[in-house]
């Protein structure tokens, strides 16, 4: 369920065009949807509409509609239907893609479904949820931005999004030897650090690492250039560990500050920068989220 707060008002165009996105893909569940179909009926392209929809829903719109497929098949073979029929209606190629695929979802072979007692998974369908509540405030500013050198490393994170955020989180953790290497390059003695991720796909993105600095990485090592570009800029409250609060935030700027700011998600990576204070002044760390945009 998604819910949307009043801060000095969304608009309801909005709101009501996100539920018609959800409820024309569970009427054409069975069908080959088209993104740009699914995007029209929220009257914005169908980039901006899946970048709204993975950070709203924190998930991408391609795994919504995976699970939603292999909740109604796991029901569908409880029922009695046969295992290719079922294949073919959800819109797999063979019945072994679906084996393969119900097997990740649900955990259990899709012919064993009807034989033994299984617990099946479900993943329900989206609803939004509209809360009046007092107004509430969200400081941000909007920079021009210029081109930005950076250097880094990366992974490629695959899998749900739970299991992507625990590869994020492990990848900070176990790359302290990288973090170290970078860090004498960075051009600056403040302990920041970006966070950028591009090359999504509905199984995944690439996740980089890295510091500002104009030096040649070493090997192993990316040289990053991100455009100039415009940005809502927004903090995180200041914590020891702010990274939860960074999730929430990158929720409220979409779903609360957007719809009703005259600007739309623009194609250039997101970034998150951490302010990363060591002792006495961890308490002071903080996460500044770039969103970038552009007038709709």
């Amino acid at each position: 369920m998604i819910n949307f707060l009043q801060m000095g008002g969304w608009k309801m165009d909005w709101v009501a065009g996100m539920q018609k996105a959800i409820d024309y893909i569970e009427e054409h569940i069975t069908d080959k949807l088209d993104y740009e179909q699914i995007a029209a009926q929220t009257f914005i392209s169908s980039y901006h509409f899946q970048r709204a929809f993975s950070i709203m829903c924190g998930f991408t719109l391609g795994e919504y509609i995976r699970k939603r497929r292999l909740t109604l098949a796991g029901n569908e073979l409880l029922a009695g239907k046969k295992v290719v029929d079922v294949a073919i209606k959800y819109g797999y190629d063979s019945p072994d893609s679906f084996a393969k695929a119900f097997a990740r979802f649900h955990g259990v072979a899709p012919s064993s479904v009807r034989r033994s007692k299984v617990q099946l998974k479900s993943f329900s369908r989206l609803s939004i949820k509209i809360i009046l509540e007092g107004g509430c405030i969200m400081n941000y500013r909007i920079e021009q931005k210029p081109i930005l050198s950076l250097v880094g490393y990366k992974a490629r994170f695959k899998g749900d999004a739970g299991e992507r955020f625990e590869q994020e989180k492990d990848f900070w953790v176990n790359t302290r030897k990288e973090q170290d290497i970078i860090a004498a390059l960075r051009d600056t003695d403040e302990n920041i650090w970006y966070d950028i991720n591009v090359n999504f796909s509905d199984d995944g993105y690439d996740h980089y690492i890295a510091v500002t600095s104009d030096k040649e990485p070493p090997q192993g090592f990316y040289k990053i250039e991100i455009p100039a570009a415009t940005y809502v800029v927004c903090e995180t409250e200041k914590a020891k560990y702010p990274t939860l609060l960074h999730c929430d935030l990158r929720k409220k700027i979409v779903s609360e500050w957007l719809p009703s700011s005259g600007y739309q998600l623009a194609n250039s990576p997101e970034i998150a920068v951490t302010h990363w204070y060591k002792k006495p002044n961890d308490s002071q760390r903080f996460i500044e989220i770039w969103l970038p945009i552009e007038k709709k």
